[in-house]
């Protein structure tokens, strides 16, 4: 079969995979806030621009830079910013030129693990509640999903839910931290023991850690690719647009070991091949010159998060803890709301006009149908807005 026959049947192949998927859940609840005029604190992206010189300099590499195809794997300069970024920040001792990709978002990072590295039939263990490209995708590459159903508040799994899933015929886990939607940022010893598992059974973890400088206090990330023996099973994605808060700019990192690069590069050059050079370049000035961004930016998300935090306790609501990420969660039943999540949230956004994330959609099987995931990257006015609307929505309830 030629190139173009391969092609199309893969196109069909994929149009009567994806073709029946529903809406993601943020494209539905961020066009019902766009239809109605609502506040959106539903999709995680902040009202701040994000750092002026790191854009500046975007549109000066725009205006006066290189505007054709840059390498497949990503300008030199934003490689070596990358490895440089992780040494200072993680401790990590990265070959730039041989364990970094440049990806178009972090999504497309992942989509070039999960197409690079799944065979048909591979298990890949998932923590639920998940972001929601994570399963199509797993699925599209020919892997098993096999998944761990996390509850809150605490949000952990421990020992017993891993022998539990670990088998054989696990090949893969895919680890998001800090963790969308949860807020939980993972400690050491649920790190440690994760490792653990991928070592007893040879498994590659795919590590989503795109909010990795969105922490607050005391906690603190540490990603799993520095734990003992995993520096040659890990793939660590990191992501420009949430470190700068530019979640329009899609620009990805995948680091893995030589031999996962080799087949990760591979998988990309066929997905987005590369990534504007501009945007590239804008980048890697951030990633160099952002000291004072990666200090100020979490304590000021950290300020919106109390911010947040204190109104939903005034109007009676009982918001979880939240140690990164955009996002706080709500527990509609101690909050007084009888009815579940998605419920509520289509409620709240067509009856008093403010938008919401139920964690429940972010569930495949044996949903918590309680929780509400609400973004905090918002000015303080909006936040409070957004509160008195949600307890507007409660009252509908109970009426």
């Amino acid at each position: 079969m030629d190139a173009r026959g391969w092609l199309g049947q893969a196109c069909t192949s994929m149009d009567a995979i994806f073709s029946n998927l529903p809406t993601t859940v943020f494209e539905e609840m961020s066009g019902l806030a766009r239809d109605r005029g609502a506040l959106n604190l539903g999709q995680g992206f902040p009202d701040d621009p994000g750092p002026e010189a790191v854009r500046a300099k975007a549109a000066e590499a725009l205006l006066h830079g290189y505007n054709q195809y840059p390498p497949m794997a990503g300008l030199p300069e934003l490689r070596q910013a990358v490895a440089s970024h992780y040494a200072r920040s993680q401790g990590l001792d990265l070959d730039w030129a041989r364990e970094v990709t440049i990806t178009s978002g972090a999504t497309e990072a992942l989509a070039a693990a999960f197409f690079g590295l799944i065979e048909p039939d591979d298990e890949v263990i998932v923590f639920q509640p998940l972001y929601d490209a994570y399963l199509p995708l797993i699925r599209r590459a020919g892997g098993t999903a096999k998944l761990v159903s996390l509850s809150p508040p605490d949000w952990r799994f421990d020992r017993a839910m891993l022998e539990a899933a670990f088998s054989e015929r696990t090949r893969f886990v895919v680890l998001n931290n800090p963790v969308n939607p949860t807020g939980v940022v993972l400690p050491d010893q649920d790190l440690a023991l994760l490792a653990e598992f991928c070592r007893r059974y040879d498994v590659t973890a795919i590590c989503d850690e795109v909010w990795e400088q969105v922490v607050f206090e005391n906690a603190v990330h540490r990603p799993l690719i520095a734990f003992p023996g995993m520096r040659e099973r890990t793939v660590k994605i990191g992501s420009a647009g949430k470190m700068f808060g530019l979640t329009g700019w899609k620009v990805g990192f995948l680091c893995a070991a030589p031999q996962l690069t080799h087949t990760l590069a591979r998988a990309h050059q066929f997905l987005t091949f590369t990534t504007p050079p501009n945007l590239q370049a804008a980048v890697a000035y951030g990633l160099e010159t952002g000291a004072d961004w990666f200090a100020e930016m979490p304590r000021g998300l950290e300020r919106s998060r109390d911010v947040l935090a204190a109104a939903l306790r005034r109007e009676g609501f009982a918001p979880l803890a939240s140690q990164g990420t955009y996002f706080l969660n709500l527990d509609l039943t101690a909050s007084g709301v009888t009815e579940p999540d998605r419920a509520f949230a289509l409620r709240a956004v067509t009856e008093t006009g403010v938008a919401s994330i139920p964690v429940s959609a972010l569930y495949e099987v044996d949903a918590v149908t309680n929780i509400l995931r609400l973004c905090f990257a918002k000015r303080d006015e909006v936040l409070e807005d957004a509160v008195v609307r949600l307890a507007k929505a409660r009252e509908l309830v109970q009426r």
